[in-house]
């Protein structure tokens, strides 16, 4: 994205998951969600390269626009697509991500394999659970981290 001589290259893969871990993002309304947070990264000046959910947690690797901070996008994200979800009453009960995300950022020659690793998701998972599958993320990338800090459990 080019603003005022400024060019950057910046893709993030950002990972977000519902509260508690709850599977509650439910097929039926799954690409209704998808289409709203798009739209949300988009209105930001965002470009949207691949998007996909699991019940229980979303990806997305976008191009990000520089002239907004990676975690007010992400908490603008998260706060208005759960208005949206309890507005619709698209979940029994109030629905809520959990706090915190995951953002990382990858080089033009590594895009290919992000999307398609995030457009698999239901075929990842068939094999290993998200804890596992972010956690085995952390650890690719070193990335410090404390489980305990990872998911936070009902209370």
């Amino acid at each position: 994205m080019a603003t005022n001589n400024t060019y950057t290259q910046l893709y993030t893969h950002i990972v977000f998951a519902v509260k508690y871990r709850a599977s509650l993002i439910s097929d039926v309304w799954a690409e209704r969600l998808r289409n709203y947070i798009i739209a949300i990264i988009q209105n930001h000046g965002h470009k949207l390269i691949a998007i996909n959910n699991m019940p229980d947690h979303m990806h997305l690797l976008i191009g990000l626009n520089p002239n907004q901070a990676l975690s007010d996008l992400v908490r603008i994200v998260k706060s208005d697509s759960s208005e949206w979800i309890n507005k619709e009453k698209l979940t029994k009960g109030r629905f809520q991500w959990q706090e915190g995300y995951g953002g990382f950022t990858h080089s033009r020659s590594q895009v290919d394999k992000v999307v398609n690793y995030i457009l698999n998701q239901q075929q990842h998972h068939s094999k290993k659970s998200f804890s596992q599958e972010f956690q085995q993320i952390l650890r690719s990338l070193d990335i410090e981290f404390d489980e305990r800090y990872i998911f936070k459990q009902p209370e």
